[in-house]
């Protein structure tokens, strides 16, 4: 795209802009986010998603297949639909950036996205604090909290970039197993719950931006997000950012801190619903949540350092839970 510096100025309305760093390029070559800087307007800086879809992909773990093309296509589809469509929904419990403007031209896509670090979230971690991991659980809470039973019009119908029906490369590729013959099943049991929200879909650790005392956060990243449970969040976050070891022992005070934080979100909503018929749903799922993502690590990369004692407890948890 030639002109991405003259959509940056019509959008923010600065006299100049330059390109003054590359955060990072795009999974498997699909372009870039960069920080611009502004001349002339209130924002010093603003970000700038750059998505070109490559005549050929190189992905890391060698998935170069056409299934692993159309979900990345239309997972940028579904990033800028929420941004555009559901963005302002969110409050600020449950940070994200501000969409300033966004256009596809032909194979390119351009997204301008509020500076979270000029917006007082300049902090990055690839490790937490129990106490940091409860602040991003209250992010999600409140998210969930904010879309239950709202219909994921245009997003995923079923988010996060693990699902069952968007990875049958993976699914092909895992040896046979009781997990892989109730695949289905935990599939099922996932996107046929009473209690349907939106799902960040990719709530690592990594997609989190905290302030300066690390008590809040906000979130980006959401390439991924549909309709689903709210524990494959729960699940995926826990993943991400704790040992074997802090999972088992720091479960169950995660899960109450998440579902209290959740309890209160939702009365603040004023959303009608019988909460502890949705606690025990989404408590009974939380094993089975676990069981799915184990599923695609299974196909995806059996070596992954995520596969552990504490993965395979709940792996067996789920399954007798099926059973």
């Amino acid at each position: 795209m030639k002109n991405v510096k003259d959509f940056i100025l019509s959008v923010t309305k600065a006299s100049n802009c330059e390109e003054v760093e590359v955060i990072q390029s795009l999974w498997s070559g699909y372009g870039k986010i960069a920080r611009y800087q502004l001349t002339g307007v209130e924002a010093k800086t603003v970000i700038v998603k750059h998505i070109i879809f490559p005549t050929e992909t190189n992905h890391p773990r060698g998935w170069n297949t056409n299934n692993s093309h159309i979900r990345k296509v239309k997972s940028y589809q579904v990033e800028t639909v929420f941004y555009e469509n559901y963005n302002s929904i969110c409050t600020h419990e449950c940070k994200t950036p501000k969409l300033l403007g966004s256009t596809t031209v032909g194979e390119e896509q351009v997204i301008i996205l509020e500076d979270l670090d000029a917006a007082g979230f300049p902090i990055r971690k690839s490790v937490l604090t129990f106490d940091q991991v409860k602040v991003c659980l209250k992010w999600l809470a409140n998210f969930h909290a904010t879309f239950l039973n709202v219909k994921p019009d245009n997003l995923w119908e079923v988010g996060t970039y693990w699902h069952l029906e968007t990875r049958p490369d993976e699914f092909a590729e895992m040896n046979a197993s009781p997990l892989k013959q109730a695949a289905s099943a935990i599939d099922d049991l996932l996107n046929n719950c009473k209690h349907q929200t939106f799902v960040h879909g990719d709530a690592k650790v990594a997609n989190f931006c905290f302030s300066e005392d690390m008590t809040k956060v906000a979130a980006l990243d959401f390439q991924y997000v549909g309709g689903g449970c709210g524990m494959k969040d729960v699940v995926y976050l826990m993943g991400s950012c704790l040992l074997e070891n802090e999972c088992k022992n720091f479960e169950k005070e995660l899960l109450v801190h998440y579902f209290n934080q959740l309890e209160n979100a939702l009365s603040k909503n004023s959303k009608h619903l019988n909460f502890n018929q949705l606690k025990t749903e989404w408590s009974f799922l939380f094993p089975i949540a676990w069981a799915d993502f184990e599923r695609f690590l299974m196909g995806w990369m059996p070596t992954h350092q995520k596969i552990n004692g504490y993965s395979k407890l709940k792996v067996e948890e789920a399954l007798k839970q099926i059973d």
